[in-house]
């Protein structure tokens, strides 16, 4: 059974971490839903998340290989560091800060208290809302070459909202970039391209701590993982075929269609999930 829920997880992963749905609540609800019955972890969450951004480097490799290329050769002189890729490269870099910093800073409450669904509930609706509005008034007329030093920092602190379940990573980043002019395509390839760094590190970091310390301490009692490795590593892969597929979907629907689909569904599963808790049909 828990192969089974392993699968459905890394499904479930792979579908909503790159729609601006929250992958993180997604991952949380359906949790109480399985025969587990119980918060699968922001452990556990992490580690797959590994699968999701494996598949964005496959998707996105010649753009990575590039930029890479040129970010190491502006630091030698060889390219001009306003070379757009090389730019690209540093604004990644500072855009990761944020999320890093407060990651480290809030790491306990992201992995207790801001996994409580009632905030997972308020933030589905919120920001599903901000999408739309955003999506609305946004000119989407600015393209990555356009992005500043000042816009960086912005998508970064955007970014880092994602460590709320329910913000969403893709979409309080592509929130960001609409609000500030970018093109629907713009916003969610920088969006794409910038979790790359900080998902990989923490997901890496958790794998490292699960090895350390195969336990989650809680209120003093150290409980044992829900998933073992070999069910997180199943639940990794799955995410990573299932992922591979959306980004290719998700890329091109962005480029004809809008937000509303999302936010309409942000707002139909925070009301969901709002009568669920209020009825005790599950536990926040």
């Amino acid at each position: 059974m828990d192969f089974l829920n392993a699968v459905i997880l890394g499904l479930v992963q792979g579908l909503t971490e790159f729609l601006p749905v929250s992958s993180s609540a997604h991952i949380r609800i359906v949790g109480e839903f399985l025969g587990t019955g119980a918060d699968p972890g922001a452990r556990f969450t992490a580690i797959t998340q590994i699968g999701t951004e494996a598949a964005v480097v496959l998707f996105f490799w010649r753009d990575i290989v590039r930029i890479i290329g040129q970010w190491g050769r502006s630091l030698v002189g060889k390219v001009p560091r306003s070379d757009p890729d090389a730019r690209m490269g540093w604004l990644i870099i500072l855009g990761s800060l944020p999320i890093i910093v407060l990651g480290l800073l809030f790491q306990d409450q992201i992995e207790t208290s801001l996994r409580n669904l009632w905030i997972t509930a308020t933030v589905l609706i919120v920001f599903g809302i901000l999408l739309g509005i955003a999506d609305y008034v946004g000119a989407k007329k600015r393209r990555l070459n356009d992005l500043t030093v000042g816009h960086g920092v912005v998508y970064g602190f955007a970014q880092a909202l994602a460590l709320i379940p329910g913000v969403s990573r893709s979409g309080g980043t592509i929130t960001a970039g609409l609000f500030m002019g970018y093109e629907r395509a713009a916003a969610a390839r920088y969006a794409f391209l910038l979790a790359i760094p900080a998902v990989l590190g923490s997901g890496f970091y958790q794998m490292y701590k699960s090895v350390a310390k195969p336990c989650v301490e809680s209120a003093g009692n150290c409980t044992p993982e829900l998933f073992g490795p070999l069910e997180t590593l199943v639940a990794t892969v799955v995410a990573f075929g299932v992922a591979l597929a959306v980004i290719a979907f998700f890329m091109n629907y962005i480029s004809r269609h809008s937000f509303l689909p999302f936010v309409i569904y942000r707002i139909l599963l925070g009301s969901a999930l709002f009568v669920l808790l209020a009825t005790n049909t599950i536990s926040a």
